[in-house]
């Protein structure tokens, strides 16, 4: 095809696959709309993350104390606390935090447990044996309780939550990958390159990676409801995002506590934000597991 051909037919090949995302998009939400109003629910707090200098309205860290305990208004959406801060700043503000660990958390948890999951399913032998008993080892305490002794030797600090929380998640998506790695080697392509003599790192590269990227992608979306759950759970323990920094957790511990009967909108706006993203999270991920699973793919 000459020069003139293919720019003449770039936009309309452009088009067709503009055309056939929306109607595979069209079909996918009008088959799964509980998953569609998932993903709707995450996409409203990323938009408020990412446009949070214009959301926010007030700064999230200005105390005032002749505007302390106001109720939800016009002025201040959902009110101020006990410092006289806007808890709408802070709520937009708090997404911007937990949608940060959250991601950074599980990309490198969900990341190193997907590339030692593979090894042990494909390595088999001693090395999954090894493997498998440290997985279990690490899956017999309860996440939460191995989060709050990993911050605890750490030390506070965002930087030390997502280490905690990359931590945690490695051995959930080590047992989810290796165990679908040893249904896909038992495949007739995997015998026919180990035939032709590659090597065992390009099998698992080549081979076996890009067929399990389903269900990796299945257990990341759903791990990240977890994520921002448990960041939520440290920081109202007090072992989480340190002050000043507007951690929804946070915000529900310490005086929102003690005047939760006085000015319940101090607990209510950081409970719902946290409550909206973990289920938007839930949702969507069960729908993608829906979606990509062969065993449910005609329910």
């Amino acid at each position: 095809m000459s020069t003139q051909g293919q720019e003449v037919a770039a936009p309309v090949l452009r088009k067709a696959a503009a055309v056939r995302w929306s109607k595979a998009s069209g079909d996918w939400i009008k088959k799964r709309p509980v998953g569609a109003l998932g993903l709707f629910m995450v996409v409203v707090i990323i938009i408020m993350a990412i446009g949070s200098p214009v959301f926010e309205r007030y700064d999230p860290l200005y105390q005032s104390a002749p505007e302390r305990f106001q109720g939800p208004s016009l002025e201040h959406f959902m009110g101020t606390d006990d410092f006289g801060r806007d808890l709408w700043a802070r709520v937009v503000a708090g997404s911007v935090i937990s949608l940060e660990v959250a991601f950074i958390a599980i990309s490198i948890g969900a990341t190193f447990g997907f590339f030692i999951g593979v090894l042990s399913g494909y390595a088999g032998g001693v090395t999954d044996n090894v493997i498998q008993r440290g997985v279990e080892i690490m899956l017999a305490l309860p996440g939460l309780l191995l989060a709050l002794a990993l911050i605890a030797t750490l030390g506070s600090g965002i930087d030390k939550v997502i280490i905690a929380l990359s931590i945690i998640f490695i051995p959930r998506t080590v047992r989810v990958m290796r165990g679908t790695v040893l249904s896909i080697k038992q495949n007739v392509y995997v015998d026919a390159a180990r035939a032709i003599g590659a090597k065992p790192t390009r099998i698992m590269l080549r081979h076996i990676a890009p067929n399990v990227m389903a269900p990796f992608l299945i257990i990341f979306s759903s791990l990240l409801g977890t994520a921002i759950l448990t960041e939520a759970t440290l920081s109202f323990l007090g072992l989480g995002i340190p002050p000043p920094h507007p951690s929804w957790g946070r915000m529900l511990s310490g005086a929102a506590m003690q005047y939760a009967i006085t000015a319940p909108w101090m607990v209510i706006f950081p409970g719902l934000a946290i409550t909206w993203l973990v289920l938007g999270f839930n949702l969507f991920g069960d729908a993608l597991r829906d979606t990509w699973d062969p065993r449910l793919r005609g329910t």
